[in-house]
């Protein structure tokens, strides 16, 4: 064999290293960051609320976060939890992705959490408020951290401001599913704690769009409705509860009157009064600004869903930025996230030792009025009273908040109810 013959594949062979060794350091110096979210199905809407928000941080900031170039994947989970487990499989063993960001539903952070610990791949949860996630089991899940919020922490708040008004007596409607079960506790216990009785629990099913059957039962006798409506069932709930004569406060979660159904409604909800961490309707320079910049990319008051999203692109930002610009490991990346203090749209952002936001919980009232200076009355929830700095676990504390059980459709019982 000629020398020529024997050099000629030693230097291809070297070649290919060279090529494949500066692959993987592009690779290595790019952020890829997996997204879940329901593009199509039910919750197409909150879906692309959700993608718009995050996208529009990234835009604003060259397609960069913490100085890394960004390469953005998206997922369609439809809202099912085992296709969000089966699109997160796909996020880290195929695109090989550093973190996956979102999902929708409660249930589906509680199946998305066991894959984050499995695969040892950051789970930021944008949106999934599963309680549990950043409470009793949140050892079982080291590489989740959630930037979004609890089930039943603005619900707590909420149960005493009730008491405030002097509402002796309250029926409960919430979808029937974890979320629902998690909101309606977090106020019941609350609002019993000051006083207060859930006279009655209603659980219309996940997706229920005629509350004909359920409108009827309503207790006559109590003071108002809580109401735990999400998706269309938003829509549909106070158009009917109205419509069929019941002239009584209605208050409720803040997927009710979220700014994703707001929009779509009529003056029914006018003085509906819901709870969260988040108001398009905030009158602050930075919510002013991003309302601003959202509807005139949009064409839409942005949502708590684009809200919680843009939020997590500029908490990711700052964690990018506190390792170097670089990616610093699934366990220094948490870490590093977990000891951040923001400034966000929403307000002051800071997490506890669960990983969980602690943030301002603002009770918001639907008013129809001008803001902003747009050119016409629209329903906006106007804030009227915030709640500073709250935690998960209220002001009952972590240790005796923990020792009760999650929140349920059987916990707090219902012991005023006949």
């Amino acid at each position: 064999m000629s020398l020529s013959r024997l050099i000629k594949p030693l230097l291809l062979s070297g070649a290919v290293l060279f090529g494949a060794d500066l692959v993987s350091r592009a690779q290595a110096e790019e952020l890829r960051i997996g997204f879940i979210a329901p593009m199509t199905g039910l919750f197409a809407q909150v879906g692309k609320d959700m993608v718009d928000g995050f996208q529009m941080y990234l835009e604003e900031h060259g397609n960069k976060l913490g100085g890394m170039d960004v390469k953005f994947i998206l997922e369609d989970d439809q809202a099912k939890p085992d296709l969000g487990v089966t699109k997160a499989k796909k996020l880290v063993l195929n695109d090989q992705v550093q973190m996956f960001v979102g999902g929708v539903l409660a249930s589906t952070g509680y199946a998305l959490a066991p894959v984050s610990t499995e695969m040892k791949t950051v789970y930021i949860a944008s949106i999934p408020a599963a309680d549990d996630l950043t409470q009793r089991q949140a050892d079982k899940f080291p590489y989740l951290i959630r930037t979004g919020w609890s089930s039943s922490q603005p619900s707590q708040p909420m149960g005493q401001w009730a008491c405030d008004q002097g509402y002796k007596k309250i029926v409960a409607v919430g979808a029937d599913y974890a979320f629902g079960y998690e909101q309606v506790g977090g106020f019941q216990k609350t609002f019993e704690d000051c006083g207060g009785k859930i006279v009655q629990k209603i659980w219309p099913p996940l997706g229920t769009k005629d509350f004909g059957p359920f409108i009827p039962t309503i207790k006559a006798d109590a003071d108002a409705v809580f109401a735990l409506m999400v998706g269309p069932m938003a829509l549909q709930f106070p158009k009917q509860l109205r419509a069929a004569g019941y002239k009584k406060p209605i208050i409720g979660g803040g997927t009710s009157y979220d700014e994703f159904a707001l929009p779509f409604m009529g003056d029914e909800v006018v003085g509906d009064v819901s709870s969260l961490q988040y108001s398009a309707a905030l009158t602050t320079p930075k919510n002013e600004a991003f309302v601003k910049a959202y509807r005139a990319k949009y064409g839409k008051v942005p949502s708590y869903f684009s809200e919680s999203n843009y939020t997590t692109a500029q908490l990711i930002d700052e964690t990018i930025k506190k390792s170097g610009g670089k990616w610093p490991g699934a366990e220094q990346f948490i870490k590093t996230m977990a000891g951040l203090k923001i400034d966000a749209v929403r307000g002051p952002v800071s997490f506890d030792e669960l990983r969980n936001p602690i943030q301002d919980i603002y009770i918001k009232k639907v008013e129809k009025k001008q803001m902003f200076g747009y050119d016409k009355p629209e329903l906006w929830n106007t804030v009227i009273k915030t709640y500073p700095a709250v935690s998960q676990f209220w002001i009952y504390g972590k240790d005796k908040f923990l020792a009760q059980p999650v929140y349920s459709r059987d916990f707090p019982p219902c012991k005023f109810c006949e």
